[in-house]
């Protein structure tokens, strides 16, 4: 066992001098692995950032939240689109009633918006503000980021009253470097007072709303603003989070369906009115898009792998040919048959793990190029594919010259010079 070991490591070694002696032929063996791996790696790595930044663009949604609207986020083929139109908006009635009845939730809250307005502050004025109207729990349903101040109590919701929580942006903009908790803002006429600002979050690769450029106010302070009720107004969202135990939430799913059916008295036969819409649909469609392109680009890349392959397949037979005396010798000293298969097979899988590290190396450069759309970033996961895809290569395209060194006879061999 040692001795076997002893030669399989002087294979190793000649196989390091083979390369060595012939490094141009080596560093132009490599370019076709380099080439493929780069590409196959980084379309992973590329697919795999675009994924990232894009579940973190929909970071707002929460998670193990449950959605109630009037519309599906997926429509279904099948179902007529005038349905849609006669179904009931979630009221603040629909709300109540499931804040007193539903038990498999941990939070529940109500909220709507309305884009465009306009924010005041004595002689400064801000346009293009949302305006959000939430209920107590919101801030347990999505991550509102209170960086100073205080989010809003039971009372305040209750009692309408006329209290404010600032984006970023808004902070920002109308008091610069003063303090805004305690000043009184107007909106669409009223004044409220500022009890909080929100942490900064930028923007985000799906241009979906951040609290960057959002200002929130009480949901019944809202409802006396902006019209709830009527078609193209803003449009009331419930939201409920479930608990950790209820694993895809199947539990609060089945309870909600159940005691909104009932609320809106439907019969058994009858279809549901409204919609039940959970993050993890647009995450799986997402998902499938991006498998799709994974896909596409692993079959290009594998094209390129190809070629790298036969290229060194195609060197380690000449190498094989310009050495044939040698290994001749070295049988007729004694060397079995896997010393000289293992000598060979070192040297293709070496040569194809030096093209797929070269080709990593591009691919890590590629992260360090400043993105402001996305960071871009390699895994170790991805890392460890390149380098297996480099091996496999490296193994298929050397067996084959490594298997006809291996069964030449010493005597022709010797005689091959």
């Amino acid at each position: 066992m040692i001795k076997t070991l002893i030669q399989i490591w002087e294979s190793l070694v000649m196989a390091l001098q083979a390369l060595q002696s012939n490094l141009l032929r080596t560093v132009l063996s490599l370019l076709g692995v380099t080439v493929g791996i780069f590409a196959i790696i980084s379309v992973y790595t590329l697919v795999d950032s675009l994924e990232d930044n894009v579940r973190k663009s929909m970071s707002f949604l929460g998670d193990n939240v449950i959605y109630v609207q009037k519309y599906p986020w997926i429509f279904e083929d099948d179902y007529p689109w005038w349905k849609f139109l006669n179904r009931p908006r979630p009221s603040f009635a629909d709300f109540k009633f499931l804040e007193r009845n539903l038990q498999n939730n941990s939070a529940i809250a109500i909220f709507a918006s309305r884009g465009n307005r306009s924010v005041k502050y004595q002689s400064s004025t801000i346009e293009g503000i949302a305006v959000h109207g939430v209920s107590f729990e919101y801030d347990k349903v999505s991550d509102v980021g209170i960086e100073s101040g205080r989010y809003f109590t039971q009372t305040e919701i209750d009692n309408a009253s006329a209290f404010c929580i600032l984006g970023y942006n808004l902070k920002d903009g109308l008091f610069e470097n003063a303090e805004p908790l305690g000043k009184i803002v107007t909106i669409k006429g009223r004044r409220f007072t500022v009890i909080g600002t929100m942490a900064k979050q930028g923007s985000n690769m799906l241009g979906t709303p951040s609290n960057d450029n959002l200002v929130m106010i009480p949901f019944t302070m809202f409802a006396s603003m902006y019209n709830t009720k009527r078609m193209g107004e803003a449009e009331p969202m419930i939201a409920i989070k479930g608990f950790e135990k209820d694993k895809g939430l199947v539990e609060l799913e089945g309870e909600l369906r159940g005691l909104l059916r009932a609320k809106r008295n439907l019969k058994p036969r009858d279809l549901d009115n409204f919609a039940i819409n959970r993050p993890e649909m647009i995450a799986k469609q997402i998902g499938q898009i991006f498998s799709t392109i994974k896909f596409a680009g692993t079959f290009i890349g594998l094209f390129a792998i190809l070629v790298g392959g036969f290229g060194i397949a195609n060197i380690m037979f000449v190498s094989v040919k310009e050495r044939t005396n040698l290994i001749g010798i070295q049988k007729s000293l004694g060397a079995k048959n896997y010393f000289i298969l293992c000598q060979f097979l070192f040297e293709a899988v070496f040569l194809s793990i030096i093209g797929g590290l070269a080709g990593l190396l591009l691919v890590f450069g590629l992260t360090m190029i400043p993105q402001d759309v996305m960071e871009v970033h390699l895994s170790s996961s991805n890392i460890i594919v390149g380098l297996v895809i480099s091996t496999v290569i490296g193994l298929i395209s050397g067996i084959a010259p490594a298997g006809v060194a291996a069964r030449m006879n010493p005597v022709d061999a010797i005689r091959s010079k």
